[in-house]
């Protein structure tokens, strides 16, 4: 089967690699579309994503595909099926997973690289999909999960206002569950025109520039601010125009090598709650019964539909992702 390989110094291959059957309770999936994340561009570009890279590893994780083949201990799933999945492993028995915690699995890793042909993820990371539900909207079960997660965190309450920067593809999703949590107001924060207007049309009620935002956090409190670009000026302007008693989450990846400075005392006197955000624990079926109401909008953030081929281009130049999320087909089913 193919796989799309990150192999060092900036570089992406194609290459055949062993098919299989599955074991003990593993799924495999032939796998229809996966997202380009951008922990993805992160690892090409020679940093970590949620975890350390090593390569030459597969890229990808946002994936969605039929079974095709069940190991013998699996229980739940049967070829056919049309499932989505949550590429990161809980063990079930170290300290972190037996508190709920499995996202600091003292053994966690990536169990569905979606830039291939077939995945095997074990049963426990597989989750079944309407009929109703398309497999290229499914593939983005991952990246909403994540951000169901985020917001879990900071609870919104009904009638707050909210400001969040990016309107890239986590921060589409993003506004739409904020719009979902009952915010009273939501003021999202992206430079550029064209999504700024999307912004508009997926739920916003003001659409602003960075410098506008300042203008508006002096003359209203603003409750919670959510940052989902990742940049230190944006981080660090997130926390500067929050109001009193407001709530921070820094939800994009930002570059280990530049840490943000902030005016503790001035967060201090605010009395500011600073939150981050680390991968999906339980979210995943969450994510899925969102996408099947029909509530969140996927296609108005898909920028492009790519081969797994490709890719590597994209990964040089982000021609497409800079616009929204780069999807991968690979068998392509619906």
């Amino acid at each position: 089967m193919k796989a799309g390989y990150y192999v060092g110094d900036y570089t992406y291959e194609v290459r055949e690699v062993p098919e299989r059957s599955p074991e003990k309770d593993e799924v495999k999936i032939r796998v229809a579309w996966c997202g380009l994340c951008g922990t993805d561009v992160h690892k090409f570009q020679g940093q970590n994503g949620a975890s350390v890279v090593v390569p030459p590893i597969i890229l990808g994780h946002e994936c969605s595909g039929i079974v095709t083949e069940v190991g013998p201990e699996c229980e739940y799933f049967r070829p056919g099926d049309r499932v989505a999945c949550d590429p990161s492993y809980g063990c079930g028995k170290c300290s972190w997973c037996q508190q709920g915690l499995p996202n600091f699995c003292k053994v966690r890793h990536g169990v569905a690289k979606g830039f291939s042909e077939y995945v095997y993820p074990p049963e426990q990371n597989v989750y079944p999909i309407a009929d109703g539900l398309d497999l290229k909207t499914a593939a983005f079960t991952e990246p909403l999960s994540c951000a169901i997660h985020g917001l879990d965190l900071i609870q919104i309450e009904s009638g707050k206002t909210v400001a969040m920067y990016g309107m890239g593809a986590i921060g589409s999703l993003m506004l739409q569950l904020i719009r979902l949590s009952g915010a009273g107001k939501i003021i999202v924060v992206e430079r550029e025109a064209e999504k700024r207007q999307l912004a508009l049309e997926l739920g916003a009620d003001l659409a602003v520039t960075d410098q506008e935002i300042e203008t508006i956090g002096q003359q209203e409190n603003l409750d919670y601010v959510v940052e989902c670009i990742g940049l230190t000026s944006t981080m660090e302007q997130a926390i500067a125009i929050a109001g009193k008693n407001s709530k921070v989450l820094l939800f994009g990846l930002g570059d280990p090598q530049q840490p943000i400075q902030f005016n503790q005392f001035e967060a201090y006197t605010k009395e500011l709650s600073i939150y981050t955000s680390y991968l999906n624990p339980h979210t995943s079926a969450r994510a899925v019964k969102l996408l099947e109401s029909g509530q969140i909008n996927t296609e108005k953030i898909i920028s492009a539909e790519l081969s797994l081929e490709a890719i590597g281009e994209e990964l040089q130049q982000l021609t497409f992702s800079k616009k929204g999320k780069v999807m991968v087909y690979l068998s392509g089913e619906n």
